[in-house]
């Protein structure tokens, strides 16, 4: 479930002119198989955080172009990190750079595309981002994971109300 982000047609147009080679391709439409957070599909988190990316590095005068391309990416590991044996390794550690080998394979991505990627998970992966849009990427990201899975927490409990015994 995707959550809806203010935006104008004018906005909405020149997003899409960035980000539609990647997102109209079957390889980016297949993260809508994989959960991330909750019951957020990769496709929704990565677009919630290229749209959100676009329009803070917009507002900053920055490359929102290769934001938005960038965060559109940046969770491009291609399987469902909650099943043990579908990955090598610990994948909060390890998912960034699987990312970007994908992202590699299929498209032709730019300097700063590559280091959002590849960044986005810092400060636990220890290499620290080397441009600003890298850091608004990797600070989104943390805003709308924390989110998505505080969110899922509130739908699962249970609110049992308190009943006054008489007396």
């Amino acid at each position: 479930m995707q959550e809806e982000i203010i935006i104008n047609k004018e906005q909405l147009n020149s997003y899409n002119s960035c980000v539609s080679d990647l997102i109209e391709t079957k390889i980016v439409q297949s993260m809508d198989k994989y959960i991330q957070h909750g019951d957020i599909t990769c496709l929704d988190h990565c677009i919630n955080v290229s749209l959100k990316s676009y329009k803070v590095c917009k507002f900053l005068n920055l490359d929102y172009k290769s934001a938005a391309r960038g965060a559109l990416l940046h969770d491009f590991f291609l399987y469902d990190w909650h099943i043990r044996g579908s990955h090598v390794g610990l994948h909060g550690f390890r998912h960034s750079k699987i990312s970007l080998q994908n992202a590699e394979k299929h498209f032709n991505l730019n300097s700063k595309e590559k280091n959002i990627i590849l960044t986005h998970m810092w400060p636990l992966t220890l290499k620290p981002p080397k441009f600003k849009e890298s850091f608004v990427v990797s600070l989104i990201d943390k805003i709308c994971s924390s989110k998505e899975i505080a969110s899922h927490i509130y739908k699962k409990s249970i609110i049992i109300p308190f009943k006054r015994r008489k007396q």
